[in-house]
C-alpha cells in the first residue's frame, strides 16, 4: 500500500477553491500542450529503446514531482500520497485493451525491462481491475495513430480525483518534433499553476532521458 498523509485543510490556502469545485457536476480541468520530443525521438532511434515507455516514465515522474497531482479526495478529506504509480492501457491482439500498473521509482535502465515484463504479464492475464491501489493511480493512455489539438476524456459520476495523462502521435513542425500531451485533473485539487509545473517537469524529464546512456 502506498504511503500517504492527511492534508490539513484548515491550513490549506486553496480550501475555498476545494469547497467550491467539489460542488460542480464536472469539476475537471484539462489542457493539451504540444511538447517538444525532438531529442527524445533521436535518442530512442539511436538506442533502440522504443518511444512509449520512456515517455510514460517521464510523464509519471513529472506528475509525481507536483504534490497536488499526488492528492486525492477521500470523503471530506484530502490525502497526499508519497508517490503515485501509473495504470496505462495495453493493446491486446483482439483490438481490446487491458491495464498495466507500473512504478517509475527506479532508474530508467532498470525501469525499461521491468515495464516490458509487466506489460507481458498484463497481456497474459488481461484485466480492467485496478485493485486496492486504484485511488493512488495516475491514469495514462496513448493514441499513437493520430495527433490532436484537443481531447475529451470519459470521467465517472461521482467525480474521482485521479489525474489522467494522454498523448498522441508526434508530428513535425518547423524542423522540430512535437507531441500533444493532455493532462486532466480535478480542479478541487489542481489549478493552472500546478498544470504548468507538470509540463515544466515533463520537459525536464524528457531532456534528462535524451541525455541518458543505456
Amino acid at each position: 500500500m502506498m504511503g500517504f498523509h492527511i492534508v490539513d485543510l484548515e491550513k490549506e490556502p486553496r480550501r475555498e477553491q476545494f469547497a467550491y469545485f467539489r460542488t460542480l457536476a464536472n469539476p475537471y480541468v484539462g489542457v493539451t500542450v504540444d511538447v517538444d520530443v525532438t531529442e527524445l525521438l533521436a535518442w530512442a532511434k539511436q538506442t533502440g529503446s522504443g518511444f512509449f515507455l520512456p515517455v510514460l516514465y517521464a510523464a509519471v515522474r513529472a506528475a509525481n514531482a507536483v504534490p497536488e497531482l499526488r492528492r486525492r479526495i477521500r470523503g471530506d478529506a484530502v490525502v497526499e500520497y508519497d508517490s503515485c504509480p501509473s495504470s496505462h492501457t495495453v493493446a491486446l491482439p483482439d483490438g481490446a485493451y487491458c491495464y498495466c500498473i507500473l512504478r517509475a521509482d527506479r532508474p530508467l535502465a532498470a525501469f525499461l525491462p521491468y515495464a516490458a515484463a509487466e506489460q507481458a504479464r498484463a497481456k497474459a492475464a488481461p484485466s480492467l481491475k485496478e485493485g486496492a491501489e486504484a485511488e493512488s493511480l495516475l491514469f495514462v493512455s496513448c493514441v499513437p495513430w493520430f495527433s490532436y489539438t484537443a481531447l475529451t476524456q470519459p470521467t465517472p459520476v461521482p467525480a474521482d480525483s485521479n489525474p489522467r495523462i494522454t498523448w498522441g502521435r508526434w508530428f513535425r513542425r518547423e524542423g522540430r518534433d512535437w507531441m500533444p500531451v493532455t493532462l486532466l485533473a480535478n480542479h478541487a485539487l489542481v489549478d493552472g499553476i500546478h498544470i504548468a509545473r507538470f509540463y515544466q517537469a515533463l520537459d525536464r524529464e524528457l531532456r534528462e532521458i535524451a541525455g541518458t546512456d543505456l
